[in-house]
């Protein structure tokens, strides 16, 4: 509701596609720049704490827009502010939130529990947009962000009363050291590092395609926007469904092998939607993105929890967040680009080749065969300070 809501303001204030555009990378730079040292804040202090402070802070900056839109007070200036300080608190709230996870459930139900928010995440892209259209509709745009800052009181009542052992790990060197001894462990566990390359590959070149998908509504379709809206409710049918089924049958065990084979799926669509031109077959095509993009997330994002050990958890997450978050805004800028001089037809074979491409050599690579127990005991941490930095393999 306050992406949703935040875009419909930009464009009644300004009718600038322009400045949503920028929006949209204020709000993203944060994550490229602070995900790493946010890495370490998430090992170094209580995960929950963390996650209160950033929730917290987030929901002060929805009811601050929801009050300066509902008075009539808001300014364009006002958003991009609001804009950078969620981004930062995004910076610090993505790794945390997902390290945490493994302490909530423990390595057993891993899986299920990241396919099972993974669902939660995708019924709110289903439901939050069109809850959102009524919301504003009916009682205007303040509204929408209003509810938004609401809702942040329930995740902070569960995050009060929960009881998780806060796990504190002594400082052990400055940052920047701590740093590298994330990124050395990354470069000297193959899976880790095969994964971490496939998730940056494929988030840069082939997971922008949302971007693409109001082009082929109306370019190739001839649609306009009840039509879009049908496409990426599409979509994210196709990514709840494939969440779900995650959820429920799971594939302990085998979380490389999904990763690639979403990776694949995801690829071999993309290509479907380069030649398709009819709706039913382009709405199926965008459910099977949906669902790939969701298999190849949930089980790349396992597999790598599954392997790094608790101490460097949250600095491996942050490379993570920025290998699959912070590249957003130069993947939208190519994907855009590509499309502005090819169409988005020509983008979406692009796209799908690179991502078949992608997923191909990092398995003819070996990086993702199963872990040995000698590869573990070379990968583990050293004191920070001396991993990576002496070590002759480096990062």
């Amino acid at each position: 509701m306050q992406v949703t809501g935040q875009a419909w303001l930009v464009l009644t204030m300004t009718g600038s596609a322009f400045r949503l555009g920028v929006i949209s990378t204020v709000q993203w730079t944060p994550v490229l720049l602070l995900s790493l040292y946010a890495g370490v804040v998430a090992d170094r202090f209580p995960k929950r704490r963390i996650l209160i402070v950033t929730q917290s802070g987030m929901c002060l900056l929805a009811l601050t827009v929801a009050w300066l839109t509902l008075s009539g007070r808001v300014e364009y200036w006002h958003l991009l502010v609001a804009a950078a300080l969620v981004g930062t608190l995004q910076a610090f709230d993505f790794p945390t939130r997902q390290a945490f996870t493994v302490e909530m459930v423990g390595r057993d139900d891993l899986l299920n529990a990241i396919a099972l928010n993974s669902s939660i995440f995708n019924l709110a892209r289903v439901v939050g947009p069109a809850a959102a259209g009524l919301v504003i509709e009916t009682f205007g745009i303040g509204w929408a962000f209003l509810l938004n800052g609401v809702s942040y009181f329930g995740v902070l009542y569960v995050l009060a009363v929960m009881r998780v052992p806060d796990r504190i790990r002594a400082r052990e060197d400055k940052a920047i050291a701590e740093i590298r001894a994330g990124l050395g462990y990354i470069g000297r566990t193959r899976v880790v590092l095969g994964l971490m390359v496939l998730i940056a590959l494929v988030s840069v070149f082939a997971l922008n395609f949302n971007v693409l998908v109001p082009l082929l509504v109306r370019n190739v379709l001839g649609g306009e926007a009840r039509e879009y809206g049908f496409m990426m409710s599409a979509m994210g049918v196709g990514a709840l469904t494939g969440s779900l089924s995650l959820a429920t049958f799971g594939a302990k065990g085998r979380e490389t092998r999904l990763a690639l084979a979403g990776v694949l799926v995801l690829g071999l669509s993309q290509l479907g939607l380069a030649v398709i031109t009819g709706w039913t077959l382009s709405a199926a095509a965008l459910f099977v993105c949906g669902a790939a993009m969701v298999t190849f997330a949930t089980s790349s994002n396992t597999a790598i929890q599954l392997t790094v050990p608790d101490e460097l958890r949250g600095r491996v997450m942050s490379v993570h967040s920025l290998v699959f978050i912070g590249v957003t805004p130069l993947g939208a800028f190519i994907t855009g680009s590509l499309a502005e001089y090819l169409g988005s037809s020509v983008t979406f074979g692009v796209a799908g080749a690179i991502a078949i491409l992608t997923g191909l050599g990092i398995r003819a690579s070996g990086l993702l065969r199963a872990t040995t127990a000698a590869d573990r005991t070379e990968a583990s941490p050293r004191p920070a300070g001396r991993a990576g930095a002496t070590d002759g393999r480096g990062s």
